[in-house]
C-alpha cells in the first residue's frame, strides 16, 4: 500500500487533497445530517459552490441523498466512509504516528482519529464514535467504569446507540461535578453513557471543589463512601484533558489565581490536577473522588481528547503519568509530538 500511495502522489499529486476534501464533506455529512449546504459550507470554512459541486458529485455516485430536511449520507456512502477510512490513515501517516506517541508517552494503545476537532466539530464526533466502540468491546460483564464530565465525553455518551440487552456493567462518575452546564457535568455524563451501554449507574452529589474539612466530612457520609469505594474499584476510568485556564474558569477560580496558575506555568488539567509541561503538579483542588495517586490501582486508563489547542495539556499529563489508552485526534496529536521535538 505504501508504495501505491507513493506512485499515486507522484503521477496524480492533486489527488491527495482531492480525496481528502471529498472524505471531510462526506464525514461531515454523516455526522451532522439532514444538513443545507451553506450551513456545510460554514461548518467546513468552504465556498457553498466548492461544496455543490462535491455534493453534486457524491450524489451522481449514489454516496449522499437529498431530502426535504437537508443532505443525508446513503447507506452505500456511509460503508464506503468507513471502508475508506484505513486508506486515509495510511494516506496521512496515522499509524506511524500512533506508533511514535505510544514508545515516546508509554501508552500500551493509541488511537489517533483523523483532522482536528478545533477546525471541525465533526471530528469530535467521530473520536466519540472510536472510543464509544473500543469501550464496548472492553467492558465485561460485572464491570465497574468510573468516568469524568467535559464536552468530550458528553460526545462519547452520545455516541453509543441504545442496546436491545440490558447489561450487568455499573457506571459511577470519578469525582464531583463542576459548577457547569449539567449536561456535561460527571454526574450526568455517567448516567448518559449508562444508558447508550444498557447498563445501571449511581450519582455522586457531591460539587467538585470543597474545603479540606467539609471534603473529609462528606467523605465519610455512607452513601458517599459507598460510592468512593466503587470508583476505586473501578476497572476502568475514562477521563478527559483540559487546558489549565480553561478548567480553572469552569471551576469558577477568581481571576488573579487563574494568573497565578498560568504565570507557574500550569498547562494542563486532569482530575482536579494542574500541571506544568514537564509533569510536575503545579496545584491540586480540594475535590471529592478518585485521586492522582489512585490511578496505578485501577486496570485501565482511558484518556480521550481533542484539539491542537490542547497539545501542551496532553504532553503535561501524560508526562506526569502514563495512561494504558490514549484516544486522540490527529490535530492534537500531531500539535504534541511537534512541541515534545522542539
Amino acid at each position: 500500500m505504501d508504495k501505491l500511495l507513493s506512485l499515486q502522489q507522484k503521477i496524480i499529486p492533486e489527488f491527495v487533497p482531492l480525496l481528502l476534501s471529498r472524505y471531510q464533506v462526506l464525514r461531515s455529512i454523516h455526522f451532522l445530517q439532514p444538513i443545507g449546504r451553506r450551513a456545510l459550507a460554514d461548518q467546513l470554512h468552504m465556498q457553498e459552490r466548492r461544496i455543490r459541486n462535491e455534493v453534486d458529485l457524491l450524489k451522481q455516485q449514489e454516496l449522499v441523498g437529498l431530502t426535504s430536511g437537508g443532505m443525508q449520507v446513503t447507506s452505500q456512502g456511509e460503508m464506503l466512509l468507513w471502508e475508506i477510512e484505513v486508506y486515509i490513515r495510511e494516506l496521512q501517516g496515522i499509524n506511524l504516528l500512533e506508533q511514535k506517541i505510544a514508545e515516546r508517552f508509554g501508552i500500551e494503545k493509541v488511537m489517533v482519529v483523523p483532522g482536528d476537532s478545533d477546525r471541525d466539530e465533526t471530528v469530535k464526533k467521530d473520536l466519540a464514535r472510536v472510543t464509544a466502540g473500543y469501550l464496548n468491546k472492553r467492558l465485561e460483564e460485572g464491570s465497574i467504569l468510573a468516568v469524568t464530565g467535559g464536552t468530550t465525553l458528553a460526545e462519547v455518551a452520545a455516541a453509543l446507540k441504545l442496546p436491545t440487552v440490558k447489561r450487568n456493567i455499573t457506571v459511577i462518575p470519578a469525582r464531583g461535578g463542576l459548577g457547569e452546564e449539567v449536561e456535561i457535568q460527571a454526574n450526568a455524563v455517567a448516567a448518559n453513557i449508562a444508558k447508550g451501554l444498557g447498563a445501571s449507574y449511581r450519582l455522586l452529589h457531591v460539587p467538585d471543589d470543597l474545603g479540606q474539612k467539609a471534603m473529609q466530612t462528606i467523605a465519610e457520609e455512607p452513601k458517599i463512601k459507598e460510592i468512593l469505594d466503587m470508583v476505586r474499584q473501578a476497572n476502568i476510568v475514562m477521563h478527559g484533558i483540559g487546558t489549565a485556564e480553561e478548567m480553572a474558569r469552569r471551576r469558577g477560580m477568581p481571576e488573579c489565581q487563574i494568573t497565578e496558575l498560568t504565570e507557574r506555568g500550569a498547562v494542563g488539567e486532569a482530575f482536579g490536577y494542574y500541571f506544568a509541561i514537564d509533569g510536575s503538579v503545579i496545584h491540586s483542588t480540594s475535590s471529592v473522588g478518585l485521586q492522582l495517586n489512585e490511578l496505578e490501582q485501577i486496570g485501565e486508563v482511558i484518556a480521550v481528547v481533542g484539539g491542537a489547542s490542547k497539545a501542551a495539556a496532553v504532553q503535561a499529563v501524560l508526562t506526569n503519568a502514563p495512561r494504558d489508552v490514549l484516544v486522540i485526534d490527529e490535530g492534537a496529536a500531531r500539535a504534541m509530538m511537534d512541541l515534545f521535538y522542539r
